[in-house]
């Protein structure tokens, strides 16, 4: 018979009761206790057939994409220096240009004209003349400065120390660079016989003319042996000679000398030409000859 609400159960039911209970929390905790542990373990087991440890790359696929990764940064650099050497130079040289432009024009201002044929050397690294190649431009022209030692070059033409002033007898010889530092011999490949090359002085313009035959193109032709274009080796200081190519002056003759080819400096691109009549006064021509006018 059931016990009435509120009645104790009887003693031996109570106790069937207790163990009762008693069984179920020592199953649960014994249930709960193998499901930790297989989680462990089977965690442990899934971690590491999914996770594996990473194999390092043979030793020849690091010293590859090592050696891939120096070659890339070295072709950055390569780069920045040809930007730097063609673009930036040119930049800083035209700023050069100009402020050497007003230098000698105001210099030529403030000392008496020196007539014709009569110039004289400067110190080195200063002001010579004005070079004007019309083939390369109707307004080009360049500051020619006493000397061609690289801090002379990188502001534009220098003059071969010792060889002829503009308009005298001997070799006027002149080196500029090929590319980059203002660029200023970039095209000088391109100038033809009978192409003029005007030296403007503090009194006098003096027009020289690139040898060879106008009509036919040829450089080779000229009476006295010098071409008006080849290429040298740079050891060949022939080219600078009073009579290129010999010893003695024997006419007034100009030489330019440069890098070839461009972007290289294995060779030299010499071009010759030889003095047209005399100079001319500026007092008589102060905006320059017909050369420049056409």
């Amino acid at each position: 018979m059931p016990p009435r609400r509120g009645q104790p159960l009887p003693a031996a039911e109570a106790a069937a009761d207790t163990d009762a209970h008693q069984w179920d929390d020592d199953q649960l905790d014994d249930d709960q206790l193998d499901d930790d542990q297989w989680d462990d373990e089977d965690a442990d087991e899934w971690d590491d057939d999914a996770a594996p440890v990473r194999r390092r790359d043979p030793l020849w696929q690091r010293l590859a994409r090592g050696a891939g990764e120096l070659l890339v940064t070295a072709g950055l650099i390569v780069l920045l220096f040809v930007v730097y050497e063609v673009y930036v130079t040119d930049w800083i040289n035209g700023r050069q240009q100009s402020q050497l432009s007003d230098q000698i024009h105001d210099q030529w201002a403030d000392t008496p004209s020196t007539p014709v044929g009569a110039e004289v050397e400067p110190a080195v690294g200063q002001p010579l003349a004005v070079l004007h190649i019309p083939r390369l431009g109707a307004d080009w022209s360049r500051v020619v400065l006493e000397g061609t030692a690289e801090d002379e070059l990188s502001q534009g033409p220098g003059h071969y120390i010792g060889t002829a002033m503009p308009g005298q007898l001997g070799n006027l010889a002149l080196a500029g660079h090929r590319v980059g530092k203002g660029s200023p011999f970039l095209d000088a490949d391109q100038l033809l016989p009978g192409d003029p090359i005007v030296v403007e002085t503090a009194g006098a313009w003096y027009v020289y003319r690139v040898l060879g035959d106008a009509d036919t193109g040829d450089y080779g032709t000229d009476p006295s042996g010098v071409p008006g274009q080849l290429i040298v080796t740079p050891s060949d200081v022939s080219v600078i000679a009073p009579t290129p190519g010999g010893t003695e002056a024997t006419q007034a003759f100009l030489t330019l000398t440069t890098c070839h080819p461009k972007y290289s400096a294995r060779q030299r691109l010499i071009v010759h030409a030889v003095l047209q009549g005399a100079g001319i006064s500026k007092a008589d021509e102060p905006d320059g000859p017909p050369e420049l006018k056409g």
